[in-house]
């Protein structure tokens, strides 16, 4: 198998104490034991032990520093950061930044800019959603500070490189119209909505039930504004779902039937699978580690353990496999399927949602392909 992403856990702190975060609020607790930054040492044996992956498996695969808050790294180290990366990846690898924002400046941005690094900002819609949830660790409110630091990108020389977006946590309470126009109004190219973290034993946050649908009903309000906008900005979930239901391939875990490959380094070296199974409970030998420098990372993708998790991306569920939709849907999320008693053999949390979306955007192409045959 190929890695298409490495998620580089450059800081295991974060400057915010976002309510819905997996990392620190479903459970998970190994962020106390790990090293508040990534050390110069542990950079230099990520640089080339990546470099010796890209190589081995003779493609390249994408890096994204994620956290905590990966700024917190601050700007020298990762300036080191980034000349090892550069130095054993050269350009073919794209390194990208998931930000929330706040500790965004000039200097850091000139930083990126030399180095082709991009940057994503987390912002969930207007104040009163914002800050409804992404508080920072004195619980006072984010958004205006997030908001600077965007529109701080915004205004840089080399904007329209550096700026790939922003990542939405959907809040299936909030009027999906009204954070639609504010994110248009922001102008910024690209919203990647995503739902929250959440299982059948622990349903995701405004969700009254397993067979309820409120996120898949709040996608349909974005959708409706999302076609019928004559310039939208793009959205990975919606493009990528219409573009399965017209046969083509998605580009996004957790839709549709691709694989992916995604490999995990935390602050201390360790490698580990998906991240986000620090939500759900572990097992099925989804909680495997191994130590960086000891084994090729060509060797982790390939061991057993690794591609047990690989494999587990297609649902083993006899729904999933019996459903029409399974091609679009692609079963959800691994950790959105977790159900005590039966572990991750389930249909994904969201599955009346999914139902309900793809409905509408059915609907929705073939009105568009009736108009365009009359």
């Amino acid at each position: 198998m190929h890695i298409d992403t490495v998620l580089l856990k450059v800081a295991s702190r974060c400057n915010l104490d976002c309510s819905y975060c997996y990392v620190y609020h479903m459970g998970d607790e190994s962020w106390r034991t790990l090293p508040k930054r990534m050390s110069a040492d542990t950079q230099a044996l990520v640089a080339a032990e990546l470099g010796a992956l890209m190589r081995s498996q003779g493609r390249p695969f994408s890096i994204v520093l994620h956290g905590g808050e990966p700024l917190l790294l601050g700007r020298h180290c990762l300036e080191t950061l980034f000349t090892a990366l550069r130095g054993a990846l050269g350009e073919s690898c794209g390194i990208s930044i998931q930000t929330n924002g706040v500790l965004i400046s000039d200097a850091l941005l000139n930083l990126c800019a030399q180095h082709d690094v991009t940057l994503s900002v987390s912002l969930d819609g207007p104040q009163p959603v914002h800050d409804s949830f992404r508080v920072d660790i004195r619980q006072r409110p984010t958004h205006a500070k997030v908001v600077a630091g965007l529109q701080r990108l915004q205004s840089h020389p080399a904007a329209e490189r550096l700026f790939s977006g922003v990542l939405c946590v959907v809040d299936p309470t909030s009027d999906p119209e009204a954070v639609y126009d504010y994110f248009k109004d922001l102008a910024v190219p690209s919203v990647d909505f995503l739902y929250r973290d959440g299982n059948h034993s622990a349903l995701p946050f405004g969700k009254a039930a397993i067979e309820s649908h409120e996120y898949g009903a709040w996608m349909c309000r974005i959708l409706d504004r999302y076609v019928a906008d004559p310039a939208p900005f793009r959205s990975r979930l919606l493009d990528d779902m219409m573009r399965l239901l017209l046969g083509g391939a998605g580009v996004k875990e957790g839709i549709g039937l691709t694989d992916y490959g995604i490999l995990v380094i935390d602050t201390d070296g360790a490698v580990k699978k998906n991240d986000t199974l620090k939500s759900s409970p572990l097992g099925d030998g989804f909680d495997a580690t191994w130590a960086l420098g000891q084994s090729a990372l060509a060797d982790i993708a390939a061991s057993l353990e690794f591609r047990a998790y690989h494999l587990a991306q297609r649902p083993s569920s006899l729904v999933c496999q019996t459903c029409a939709l399974l091609r679009v849907c692609g079963g959800g999320m691994v950790t959105h399927r977790f159900k005590d008693g039966s572990g991750y053999d389930n249909p994904t949390v969201f599955c009346a949602d999914q139902k309900l979306l793809i409905a509408r955007m059915e609907t929705l192409l073939s009105m568009y392909l009736q108009e365009r045959a009359a």
